[in-house]
């Protein structure tokens, strides 16, 4: 009979998520496997069996592999470590895009069929601050915002074990703190065509935008252009302009699901 230890089983889980941190930020990157072969000096051989968990890979092999990607190796351990937390804890799923992307509206629909609490993360900053979002700005600026969008978030890691959390637009845009919530988050772009955005403000009764300003929906254009290759390295990406609002839910429990038992099947 052979007896595998619980460390094993650790070291087993943590190889399959790096082997997840690695292939996401390639193809994040738009990098194929051979030319991340190329630039780390591996074989594409090796390099298929560590994005399935299996390449127990040296710290130097990893270094030169994390340097091709534009990261270090002690941040692909550090993301998949976190990951492999989340996964033993339960789902934290966060929701990206900017807004008319439909966060609030699946982020409900998602929390009932995960059955975990739903939050927005504005909401709690503004709980915190004692102020609504437009007198945070207004009075203490964007450094305060991002400074309190970080420390809530962290303490909401602290406490929260299982939710499903829409965030504000920008948060991409804030290195850090994007940072952590990858690394505690399963997360999901909603991803939509600029007119979809658009459609959908308006459709909640909204029509400020174009009547404060004419160059409004090229201004949308050019934020979700700037902004798209930071939304790609989310976990998950639903294009949202081709699914219900029921459909995404679907797709993204399932996706969830699916992640979650590869990590399983992957444990000796």
């Amino acid at each position: 009979m052979h007896y595998i230890s619980a460390t094993m089983v650790a070291r087993s889980s943590l190889l399959a998520h790096l082997g997840i941190e690695v292939r996401e930020k390639r193809e994040a990157i738009g990098l194929t496997r051979e030319r991340l072969a190329d630039q780390s000096g591996l074989s594409t051989r090796f390099l298929a069996q560590l994005e399935v968990g299996q390449g127990n890979i040296s710290v130097a092999r990893l270094a030169e592999v994390a340097g091709a990607l534009g990261t270090t190796a002690g941040e692909l351990l550090a993301d998949a470590e976190a990951r492999l937390r989340a996964a033993e804890r339960g789902p934290l799923v966060a929701l990206l895009g900017v807004r008319g992307a439909g966060k609030t509206t699946v982020g409900h629909k998602l929390a009932r069929r995960l059955s975990v609490p739903f939050f927005e993360l504005d909401a709690l900053i503004e709980r915190v601050a004692g102020l609504d979002l437009g007198q945070i700005f207004e009075l203490h600026g964007e450094a305060y915002y991002r400074r309190l969008e970080r420390e809530t978030l962290a303490r909401f890691v602290r406490e929260q074990t299982q939710a499903v959390v829409a965030t504000g637009g920008s948060i991409v845009t804030a290195r850090d703190t994007y940072r952590l919530l990858r690394r505690h988050f399963v997360t999901v772009w909603l991803r939509a065509r600029p007119d979809d955005h658009w459609s959908r403000v308006v459709a909640q009764g909204d029509a400020r935008p174009m009547a404060q300003n004419p160059h409004a929906f090229a201004e949308l254009k050019a934020l979700l252009a700037a902004r798209e290759t930071l939304y790609a390295h989310a976990h998950h990406v639903i294009d949202t302009s081709r699914l219900d609002v029921d459909g995404v839910v679907d797709q993204l429990a399932r996706e969830i699901g699916a992640g979650s038992r590869a990590v399983a099947r992957s444990a000796p």
